[in-house]
């Protein structure tokens, strides 16, 4: 008997300011779709790719959603056939963790399909092994929020050690992505390979105190803290326009703004819809300047991360459809 399965992975902001490769958050949206249909065949295959202007490739051994569920499938010692559809629901290249969403919807999903046999924090590694696919590096700091939600801080690599921080329930993002993109490896073969230790030292007092501030919901704290000395100054000169349309996200009340993830997504943090919208329109107007068009997001911190949409099984000679609605509590 066949069945069928829905899911959802998020967007997400990695680095996070001051928290090169160990922080990130989810967003609400935009994100990816996988629908996941088990087979007689006993292989994985792609079928069908929407969204990504046809980019990606059908190849399994290629796309990260494809590949890694086909690693996991080894991995549990299951034979299980498995067809892909990947719907893209947010754009390439866009510093918001498109290769990591398709990922992590993907393994979410054939492993719900099989009864959950591994847990969120055992299917990491296989989503960070789709991150390597992708852009050559196998970080956690998009997989790991996408997947388990929230806000995340990558403590360790060897062991890999994720840890959850808990954060005020206002907080709310505000996420520019202009018409542009940014290669991944583009964006890491720029970085210096080595930094001063004063930079280090502000660098790690910056993140002691985004941290502690979103603990304790000291927005001030979280203010002072979202500082980026090291990776920002390097990377903003790939995005046009960058200083003005920062200065206008803090004039118009942020708490930070930064780049996200690799760019050319910019993202600010604030405590309120109303501020969020408001440093929204002040963003776009900067990039509208130079004549550079942009897709907008204003979210709060997803606490869900990956999840399903809809399950369908046999019953007789019909497909039963089941939706689970979203709530992000």
């Amino acid at each position: 008997m066949n069945k069928q399965i829905k899911v959802f992975a998020p967007a997400t902001v990695a680095n996070v300011a001051c928290g090169f490769d160990v922080l990130g958050f989810a967003l609400n949206e935009p994100g990816d779709e996988v629908i996941l249909q088990t087979t007689d065949s006993n292989e994985v295959t792609l079928s069908k790719i929407t969204g990504d202007g046809g980019k990606l490739p059908l190849d399994v051994s290629k796309n990260t959603a494809a590949a890694v569920i086909k690693h996991y499938l080894a991995h549990i010692g299951s034979r299980q056939g498995i067809d892909i559809q990947l719907h893209k629901r947010m754009p390439l290249g866009s510093g918001l963790g498109s290769s990591a969403a398709s990922a992590v919807a993907g393994l979410f999903a054939v492993n719900e399909l099989l009864g959950s046999p591994l847990t969120r924090a055992e299917l990491l590694p296989f989503a960070m092994e789709g991150e390597r696919i992708a852009s050559g590096a196998a970080h956690a700091d998009n997989v790991a929020p996408a997947l388990l939600g929230g806000f995340v801080l990558v403590r360790s690599y060897n062991p890999l050690d994720i840890v959850s921080i808990p954060f005020p329930k206002d907080l709310v993002a505000t996420v520019v992505h202009p018409q542009i993109e940014i290669r991944t490896e583009d964006a890491r073969s720029i970085l210096k390979k080595s930094i001063l230790l004063k930079d280090a030292i502000q660098q790690w007092g910056n993140i002691g105190g985004l941290i502690a501030g979103l603990i304790q919901g000291d927005y001030d704290l979280i203010k002072r803290s979202l500082q980026d000395v090291i990776i920002e100054p390097v990377r903003s000169l790939l995005i046009p326009n960058f200083d003005k349309v920062k200065q206008a996200a803090l004039e118009s009340g942020a708490l930070g703004c930064s780049i996200s993830g690799s760019g050319p997504s910019i993202f600010a943090l604030s405590n309120s819809l109303a501020i969020a919208g408001e440093i929204a329109s002040a963003m776009r107007k900067e990039l509208k300047v130079i004549g550079i068009d942009c897709d907008v997001y204003i979210s709060p911190i997803n606490n869900v991360g990956a999840r399903v949409l809809g399950v369908q099984q046999e019953k007789g000679e019909n497909l039963v459809f089941t939706h689970s609605s979203y709530a992000n509590d």
